[in-house]
């Protein structure tokens, strides 16, 4: 681990300022950043940490929503009556993720900003174009049982690996942030970046901007919605595949349909031709699987992860299901429902 200064702002702007200066990297929870700082793949010159901020309420929003603080720990939002009561998919699916101690330490801003958990770029000794531009992607042709199958590059092929950032792009949820510019709003499903040519870059935060909150709206998808994780363990693993499921029904009828899938791109994985294929149709096998092959179209394994495709394809059918006929998967009975 290489030297650094340290910094401990109380209020925002400070922080920001703080933030735009060179090398330096916020700190909240740490349970990504540190780990990251240990294996030298971070190697921040100015540590600005976060945690005196008053960013860590969960508070009604006017109108009708909830706004959930930065610093609010994932435990704070999944076990919070408002989440669990309309917004019972992103409870679900944060308390799928990691252990309770991690959830107790980490914050929703930070769960929104970390970076993968791809072998290659934790090991210095291995090619990784995310952690060094360049250097090329030692996934490609190497082993990648966990990487992606949609939206990957010749240049990266490492997928995000949070639960919660599923949850929150099916809701359609609100990124605010603030920087040295202002402040501004970016809906969840643009927030992270496909790897492209520049996999380097995660997320479409620029120098010195902070998370301030997220946003979730006025809706309650808490009677057809499933959040369902499939993983080499139990606990304690990051998806394979996983995906998030809201559903409106008028009768067997659906309305609207919302899908996420996590564990097979670059970014928490939406499909608008998927979804609007499912409004209007009636509750089948065989429309869930029409609507698996629209969310996976252009889908390609990369050897070890070729799996993944039939996976997914399953998992979404089998996740529709659960939600269309109200029974989402149980987080204290793993079998699948």
């Amino acid at each position: 681990m290489n030297p650094f200064s340290y910094a401990r702002p109380t209020g925002i702007t400070e922080a920001v300022r703080e933030g735009a200066t060179r090398h330096a990297r916020f700190l909240a929870g740490g349970t990504n950043l540190v780990d990251l700082m240990k294996e030298n793949v971070e190697q921040p010159e100015r540590l600005i940490d976060i945690n005196r901020l008053p960013l860590k309420k969960i508070e009604d929003l006017e109108g009708g929503g909830l706004r959930l603080g930065a610093l609010a720990t994932n435990s704070e939002t999944a076990y919070d009556p408002r989440v669990a009561r309309h917004y019972p998919l992103l409870s679900a699916a944060i308390l799928s993720g990691a252990s309770p101690q991690l959830r107790n330490a980490a914050t929703n801003g930070g769960n929104l900003n970390q970076r993968t958990r791809c072998y290659y770029f934790y090991d210095r000794a291995t090619a990784c174009n995310k952690r060094e531009p360049g250097s090329g992607c030692g996934a490609l042709g190497g082993v990648n049982r966990i990487h992606a199958i949609l939206g990957a590059s010749d240049q990266c092929i490492a997928t995000h690996p949070s639960d919660m950032c599923v949850a929150l792009a099916a809701l359609d949820a609100q990124v605010r942030i603030t920087g040295p510019a202002g402040d501004r709003v970016i809906p969840l499903t643009d927030y992270h970046r496909l790897p492209d040519d520049k996999p380097w870059l995660d997320n479409r935060l620029r120098p010195g901007e902070l998370v301030t909150a997220i946003d979730l709206p006025p809706e309650d998808f808490s009677e057809h919605y499933t959040y369902l994780k499939l993983r080499d363990r139990l606990s304690y693993a990051f998806a394979l595949v996983s995906v998030a499921v809201a559903l409106r029904l008028d009768g067997k009828r659906i309305s609207e349909a919302r899908i996420a899938l996590g564990g097979v791109a670059h970014k928490p994985w939406r499909s608008p031709v998927a979804e609007s294929g499912l409004a209007g149709e009636q509750v089948s096998r065989e429309v869930f699987a029409n609507a698996a092959n629209a969310l996976l179209d252009g889908a390609v394994g990369h050897g070890d992860n070729d799996f993944k495709i039939e996976l997914a394809r399953r998992a979404i059918i089998r996740a529709l299901e659960q939600a269309a006929n109200g029974t989402p998967q149980s987080l204290f009975d793993k079998r699948i429902s």
